[in-house]
């Protein structure tokens, strides 16, 4: 909990940092001297706090590729009139052996 009351959650799975840390490793934690981080010693990882607060919890291409997974899930009769259009044609080209 924060001074001002807050309180901040976040899945561990949420955060590159954490994403494959174990239950025993997040155990124990410490602020870092400026208040601006959160210290996981037993994990060895970081979380930057106004990072947080603006829910990046990782690097550029880590949260981008969370987002597309996420994306990826999603049904709409637009992605599937996509789809079947995209299969008529071929379907997404093989990879080539290399």
């Amino acid at each position: 909990m924060l001074e001002s009351g807050i309180e901040l959650g976040f899945s561990p799975q949420d955060a590159e940092e954490l994403h494959r840390a174990k239950p025993a490793q997040l155990q124990r934690i410490e602020i870092t001297p400026s208040g601006l981080g959160i210290h996981f010693p037993d994990a060895d990882a970081d979380i930057y706090l106004p990072a947080l607060l603006e829910g990046l919890l990782g690097s550029r291409r880590w949260m981008a590729a969370r987002l597309g997974h996420s994306g990826g899930k999603s049904r709409s009769a637009a992605k599937a009139a996509a789809a079947r259009a995209n299969g008529k044609l071929g379907g997404r080209p093989r990879k080539l052996a290399g």
